[in-house]
């Protein structure tokens, strides 16, 4: 597994919940996966095989709740969104990335200590 692909996956939550909270709506799971990647112009390839089953995950731990949406007789697409618990997750979330972020930048010279 390359750097990036650990990187990725170990910031899967917090990219969704971020994804879903700027979005401000609904999103089904191809939709997710394809606008993470329009985000990160390509740079990042998130596959079916990563993003549904932390979607699920995440529904569980309460992060997200999601409903079926679709006209009968038609494809029915699973849609999430975020909770208030997602919500104070993210916070955390971006908070400890920020922290984590300036530390590495600061230990590998990229730039100084404030």
């Amino acid at each position: 597994m390359t750097l990036y692909q650990q990187m990725r996956k170990g910031t899967t939550t917090v990219v969704i919940l971020s994804l879903l909270a700027a979005e401000g709506r609904p999103m089904y799971g191809y939709e997710i996966i394809k606008e993470l990647e329009a985000r990160s112009r390509g740079f990042f390839q998130f596959k079916e095989g990563l993003i549904y089953p932390r979607l699920h995950e995440m529904e569980r731990q309460g992060l997200l709740r999601s409903e079926w949406r679709g006209q009968e007789g038609r494809r029915q697409r699973k849609f999430y969104v975020l909770t208030e618990q997602g919500r104070r997750q993210l916070e955390r979330e971006v908070q400890s990335w920020r922290a984590f972020a300036e530390n590495m930048n600061v230990l590998l010279g990229v730039e100084t200590s404030p």
